[in-house]
């Protein structure tokens, strides 16, 4: 299966409220349960999804791990904005297994309501187990 991103609809709201500022928020990535399915009308905020995070253990924690800064860029040619943030999220488990994670939610903590951008599912689920990791490798989003 593949892997599909989803921006939330509230994410889009609060974009053009300006609201959501790219250069300055901090942006977290967070672990989803491999039974989360994502809503993009209902998943608005981090709780709203924080039910069906991973929970705390095993070298995973809630609220999970900060973005790196990123870069802001205006694609002309596929007719998009996109913000592209730095590294790649990575857990790995300790004392433990951590998962099964099907899906990675990306929220805005900065924010005045801890707002959900959105999801990145993963097509499968993951487990690492002591010593591994699970890593996302995309850290990206485009307004088309």
């Amino acid at each position: 299966m593949a892997v599909v991103s989803t921006l939330s609809n509230h994410f889009k709201y609060m974009t053009m409220k300006k609201q959501i500022d790219f250069n300055a928020d901090e942006f977290r990535a967070i672990l989803m349960k491999d039974t989360f399915t994502f809503d993009k009308d209902a998943h608005a905020t981090y709780l709203n999804v924080s039910g069906e995070e991973i929970p705390t253990g095993s070298g995973y924690t809630a609220r999970g791990i900060v973005l790196l800064s990123g870069e802001l860029t205006e694609d002309d040619v596929n007719d998009k904005g996109r913000m592209v943030w730095g590294g790649k999220p990575t857990w790995t488990a300790s004392g433990g297994s951590i998962g099964p994670a099907g899906a990675a939610v990306i929220f805005d903590e900065t924010s005045a309501d801890d707002t959900v951008v959105g999801c990145i599912d993963f097509g499968a689920d993951y487990t690492a187990t002591e010593g591994l990791s699970i890593q996302v490798h995309s850290g990206e989003v485009s307004l088309a």
